[in-house]
């Protein structure tokens, strides 16, 4: 079981400059095999901005993991092409490729992941993207482990396999920007209200219980992916590389968890138990039974 790695995610929500760096510093000593860097969500979101995202690349390929660039989900001007172009041709690090304007950047050029936003659902599409040049895809939050074992079971080509496995499901992307909507602001008047709430806006039905959490232009699950109670099963379905996506608190201590269980030294029960204490919000992972995505199925 511990032949599985563990990657961290591209950051999903707008956090200070200082605190970004901060978190990448302590990223840079935690037991994980891989990094993803990168604004995926809103153009907007200036602390850090292209240059700022290769630099910090450089100075954590030192701490020996491999640094992934993660492109933009939603391109919608000019200037977001120019900075997909300047990740897609910054020569050193693989790019995960989350629109398909990237893929016809990197095609058959330079290898690259085939992000979830691609919406890869079945091996004949696989096939296409290895030939284009992927090598790693990773997993859509919609996906069961029964779908994903049957495409794994079909194709006969060589391509790593990452599945999410920690963290708030992301469900929608929009031209429009809910969070600016909340505050009854104009998209590109918002004054950058994302970045009052480090791990989303949390939405309430009528009744008053959590529902998705507002993230800009992205919509995401209230509650929190676990599938720490999996570990077992996961190298049957192909897994290789597990996901874990960032959240404001505790991060690294659930990266930690994922590696004890994964070497052994707790039990996946403990590992869960041990979670739950961390996360902001109750635990999911109905999709990966193909039931509904906010149900939770004890392993």
């Amino acid at each position: 079981m511990s032949a599985l790695q563990l990657a961290l995610g591209p950051l999903q929500y707008y956090w200070p400059r200082t605190r970004i760096t901060a978190f990448y510093e302590t990223a840079a000593q935690a037991p994980l095999d891989t990094i993803y860097l990168g604004e995926t969500i809103c153009s907007r979101r200036h602390e850090l901005r292209a240059n700022d995202w290769l630099a910090l690349a450089d100075d954590l390929a030192s701490s020996g993991k491999q640094i992934v660039l993660s492109s933009q989900v939603l391109l919608e001007s000019e200037p977001d092409v120019k900075a997909m172009r300047r990740l897609t041709e910054n020569g050193r690090f693989l790019v995960e490729a989350n629109d398909m304007g990237a893929v016809r950047l990197m095609q058959h050029r330079v290898p690259f992941v085939a992000g979830a936003s691609l919406n890869l659902f079945n091996a004949q599409s696989l096939r296409l993207l290895a030939q284009l040049g992927a090598v790693r895809w990773v997993v859509p939050a919609e996906m069961s482990a029964e779908d994903l074992a049957a495409i794994e079971a079909e194709r006969a080509f060589d391509l790593q396999t990452e599945l999410l496995a920690y963290g708030r499901l992301p469900l929608a992307y929009s031209a429009r920007c809910f969070t600016a909507r909340h505050f009854q602001l104009q998209k590109d008047a918002c004054e950058f209200r994302c970045i009052e709430f480090d791990d989303g806006l949390r939405l309430r039905t009528r009744d008053g219980e959590p529902f998705l959490v507002l993230n800009g232009i992205q919509t995401l699950s209230d509650r929190v992916l676990n599938l720490v109670g999996e570990l077992a099963s996961l190298p049957g379905r192909g897994v290789e590389v597990l996901r874990i996506s960032p959240q404001a608190h505790h991060t690294m201590r659930v990266v930690q968890l994922f590696r004890d269980a994964l070497d052994g030294t707790v039990s996946a029960a403990q590992a869960a138990e041990a979670i739950s204490e961390l996360m902001p919000a109750p635990a999911c992972n109905g999709f990966w039974h193909g039931q509904s995505g906010m149900t939770r199925v004890l392993a």
